[in-house]
């Protein structure tokens, strides 16, 4: 017998099938997908409509749980794991950005951030409010925290929203279309924040439809009918590696 895998994939999908039934019909949104993210990655996932990614990034994020088929994130096994086991094991080693921020409208920006902390086990010897400080003075708003999200810029709820991401120190950070609300000179800004994040050493899943946003990962994976059509480095993938070589100040070197 092989030595075991002495570091294996942050995230690893073994034939992962997630069957929805509608009406009559039944829909593969996913069908027998295979994949291995390593820690510290930056992946991007696409496809257009219907080809699967949400879907995908849902089952990875541990809000959603698959037909057939195992997923572990960090060598345990999730596939099979309880709604209030999932609940926990997200709130303590996920991180969600969103499109739509979803921000709390009548909060102050650091309680936003903070609340993840109330729903954590083990909330540590900081104060929530310390700790949420510290998260928006990494994302460059800590001279917002007072603010609602009403005050705020979209790149500034952004910006609170990976605070908030960020404040449990979690594994992983899926973003879902997170610059799909923000116009093209907040979208460099937010792109800028996230590479940084990755040079700190996060491991980041991103789902989006735009190949200007895909060339900042390093790793773009093309859904297409439930399955993966291709999974290249960015600079192997026609669309991202053109971006990047037409616009190298907005792109990783």
């Amino acid at each position: 017998m092989p030595p075991p895998d002495p570091d294996p994939p942050l995230l690893q999908l073994r034939g992962i099938t997630r069957v929805f039934h509608v009406g009559t019909e039944t829909v593969r949104a996913l069908d027998g997908v295979d994949l291995d993210v390593a820690r510290g990655e930056y992946v991007a996932i696409m496809g257009s409509s219907g080809s699967g990614k949400s879907t995908m990034m849902n089952l990875l994020g541990c809000l959603d749980a698959p037909t057939a088929g195992t997923y572990h994130l960090g060598g345990e096994a999730v596939s099979s794991m309880s709604g209030g086991s999932l609940a926990d094991l997200r709130n303590a080693r996920i991180g969600f950005i969103f499109q739509a921020f979803e921000l709390m409208p009548r909060t102050a920006a650091w309680k936003n951030v903070a609340l993840p902390l109330m729903y954590a086990e083990h909330r540590g010897s900081q104060s929530p409010r310390v700790r949420a400080m510290a998260a928006l003075d990494k994302v460059g708003l800590s001279d917002r925290a007072s603010h609602h999200p009403s005050q705020l810029s979209g790149g500034q709820k952004q910006r609170v929203a990976i605070a908030r991401a960020l404040v449990n120190d979690p594994k992983i950070l899926f973003a879902d279309e997170p610059t799909g609300n923000l116009d093209s000179r907040t979208t460099t800004e937010i792109l800028a924040l996230f590479r940084q994040l990755h040079r700190a050493g996060h491991t980041i899943v991103m789902v989006t439809h735009e190949s200007d946003v895909a060339a900042n990962a390093s790793r773009v994976i093309r859904m297409s009918d439930g399955k993966i059509a291709s999974d290249l480095s960015t600079d192997d993938d026609p669309v991202t590696a053109a971006f990047r070589q037409s616009h190298p100040a907005e792109t990783p070197s």
